[in-house]
């Protein structure tokens, strides 16, 4: 009989086997969701599951970047549509660090890393993202390994497996220009 992963018994293989036997198993997402951004975004915003990519990005568009009470703080807008202005939200969040990244195209940039909630299906989590200008990427976001990791199973053959937003959300977001802003003690 063939070896198979499930009948391995070599060292640390069979205890993850058994472990992941007793517990509640992962809920799928396709490659890409829609996913709620609470306290920053009054609609649902359109992401790409980037298992290649360690860390989640998001696009800011007029990335500021300031000092205040002895922390640094990041101002951008959000346009949660993708190829559109429409629904621009203004925000406001505390940096906890800056990272060097390695884009798809082999540049290295040092970006903002800010944390923020993120809700996918009915479920809540707490991610790190980093900040940068995506202006030529399909996708305002990508979700990377580190917010995919023991949280979910991705489908790369299936879209918006967890995520059913009303057509309005897809399709029209909220008109108002709204200022938000989000720091560790908000979340």
């Amino acid at each position: 009989m063939p070896c198979r992963a499930d009948f391995c018994h070599i060292g640390r293989v069979s205890a993850v086997r058994k472990q992941n036997r007793t517990q509640a198993p992962l809920p799928v997402i396709g490659w890409r969701e829609w996913v709620g951004l609470p306290g920053l975004l009054p609609d649902l915003i359109k992401v790409k599951i980037d298992t290649g990519a360690r860390t989640s990005v998001l696009h800011a568009f007029d990335l500021r970047t300031s000092r205040r009470d002895g922390s640094h703080w990041a101002e951008f807008e959000i346009h949660p549509v993708q190829r559109s202005g429409a629904g621009a939200v203004e925000v406001s969040c505390e940096i906890v660090e800056f990272r060097k990244v390695r884009s798809s195209t082999g540049h290295v940039e040092l970006r903002p890393v800010v944390h923020m909630a993120m809700e996918v299906g009915s479920a809540l989590y707490d991610i790190d993202v980093t900040l940068t200008s995506r202006d030529e990427m399909g996708f305002r976001m990508l979700l990377g390994r580190s917010a995919v990791r023991r949280r979910f199973l991705v489908d790369p053959g299936r879209s918006f497996v967890q995520s059913r937003a009303s057509k309005r959300q897809r399709s029209r977001p909220t008109d108002r220009s709204d200022h938000r802003q989000v720091s560790d003690a908000s979340m």
